[in-house]
This record gives C-alpha cells, sequence and structure tokens, in this order.
C-alpha cells in the first residue's frame, strides 16, 4: 500500500469531492443544496445546522454569492458558518467575509488519517467503560459532558442527535465514557454514505479526567467502528488543544480552518 503521507493532494481531492461537496444528508434535519459554486447546509428551525460547507469563488463571483448566501438565510432568520479552508479561493475570502458582517468564530486544523494507521487499542482506567448504546439516555449523558466542558448550551445539539437516531439511527454512533456512574468523557463519530471518510466530532473530556486515555481510548474505538462499516479515511476539525494528540495518532494536517459565523440582525 502506498505511504499515506506521499498523496496528500489526492486525499486533499477526495475530501472535497466526498465530504465537503457531498450531499447525503445527516439525518439531524438539515437540507443539503450544491450548486456549482457553493454546498449549503440548512438547519429546520432548531433541528440541524446551517452553513456553507465548501466553495468555488473567484475575485469576480465572491461578493455576490456572500450577499446570495447572507439574504437566504437572513429571510429564515437563521445564522450560518461559513467554514474556509485555506487552500479556498479567492485568497482574501476570510476578509470578504468579514466585510460583509462575518465574525471570525474560530480557527481549527482539518486533520485526516487513514483507518488502518490509527492505533486501535483502547486501555483505560480501572472502573471507566465506553457506553455506545446510542439511546436518549446516552444522548443525555454526551451533552452533560459537553455543557461542562465548554460552558455553554448544548440543547439545540441535543434536539438535533435525538433526530438524528430516529431518523437515520446507522449514521451517527456516540461514544461516553462512564465512571462509577458518572459520565467522564464524550464524543461521536458520523458514517455517512457514499463517501470513504468517518468524521470525528466532539471530543471531549472533564478536566479532572484528562491525562488518563480517555481521548485516545474514544478515538481508537470510533476509528475501530469506521474499519468495521468498510471507511478508509477517519477526519476532524481539531482544536489547539487536540491537535497534539492527534498528530501522535498517524492524524495529518491538511490545512488551516477558519469558521465565520453570521447571525441575522436583532
Amino acid at each position: 500500500m502506498p505511504d499515506f503521507t506521499t498523496h496528500t493532494d489526492r486525499v486533499r481531492g477526495l475530501f472535497d469531492e466526498q465530504v465537503r461537496r457531498g450531499t447525503a444528508r445527516d439525518g439531524t434535519g438539515s437540507e443539503v443544496t450544491a450548486t456549482s459554486d457553493v454546498v449549503r447546509w440548512c438547519a429546520d428551525g432548531d433541528l440541524g445546522w446551517s452553513e456553507v460547507a465548501w466553495s468555488n469563488l473567484d475575485e469576480s463571483n465572491a461578493d455576490a454569492e456572500i450577499a446570495q448566501q447572507i439574504e437566504y438565510f437572513a429571510a429564515k432568520e437563521l445564522g450560518f458558518a461559513w467554514r474556509v479552508v485555506e487552500t479556498d479561493s479567492p485568497e482574501d475570502l476570510g476578509t470578504r467575509l468579514e466585510r460583509a458582517g462575518f465574525v471570525l468564530g474560530g480557527t481549527s486544523e482539518l486533520m485526516i488519517a487513514r483507518v488502518a494507521d490509527v492505533p486501535h487499542d483502547d486501555v483505560l482506567p480501572p472502573g471507566v467503560t465506553l457506553s455506545t448504546a446510542g439511546g436518549p439516555g446516552d444522548i443525555d449523558r454526551l451533552i452533560e459532558v459537553h455543557e461542562k466542558v465548554f460552558g455553554i448550551d448544548h440543547s439545540q445539539l441535543r434536539r438535533s442527535l435525538l433526530q438524528q437516531f430516529e431518523s437515520s439511527p446507522q449514521v451517527g454512533h456516540l461514544v461516553v465514557a462512564m465512571a462509577q456512574g458518572v459520565p467522564v468523557a464524550s464524543s461521536r463519530v458520523d458514517f455517512l454514505p457514499d463517501r470513504e471518510f468517518a468524521g470525528l466530532w466532539g471530543g471531549s473530556t472533564l478536566p479532572e479526567w484528562r491525562g488518563k486515555g480517555l481521548f485516545r481510548a474514544m478515538v481508537a474505538h470510533r476509528s475501530r467502528e469506521a474499519a468495521k462499516r468498510g471507511y478508509s479515511y477517519v477526519y476532524v476539525i481539531a482544536s489547539s488543544e487536540s491537535q497534539p494528540i492527534f498528530e501522535r495518532l498517524s492524524f495529518e494536517s491538511f490545512g488551516t480552518v477558519h469558521t465565520y459565523m453570521w447571525r441575522p440582525p436583532l
């Protein structure tokens, strides 16, 4: 098998084609629309999520397309994100978004690993187990950890996950680390059809449980599950805190991701 790191352009091209430009619904309620210029996800009220996941713009049409997307979401009174990967064009796309009223919400790193290269051992501390049932109780426990770690309300995510597991249970997979009946870490993975990439999301661990291997164990579990389902790669949009961990687990960087946010006027 060819060395993964020698095929960066090929893997990036596959990722853009299958993930960023993919139109398979994730079951959360979001509608997805693709044109030659953008791929747009739009929430159904408070179910799902809204963003421009991919764009193919240049200096001649970028401002007009940005204005068109703002007009679309403003009519629905919805905020939305626009993810800009460093390889996107035009080079000043982020500046144009800010000029149109977007605010930079965060900077992350797109990281991808071949499933076969990720260590699949998940050694857990004594008394800790991984729960993967995916029912309402597991969703509540996942949300409990998220809210404690990030300090913000995740009720919209909870509703969206409940919708996903009811309508498309084959797509989502939850992992919650339990210690004496208490959730101490949680994460999830999406298995959308018609692609080779499984998406890792929401890895979070309570402060007092960090450094004990829980994050690594959840990555290992999700990667094993991806292998069972026939996926070739796993990807994550990693924070600066988690990026070093993913690097140790054979993930490679595929570019910085700037997430710009637009909110409708009050």
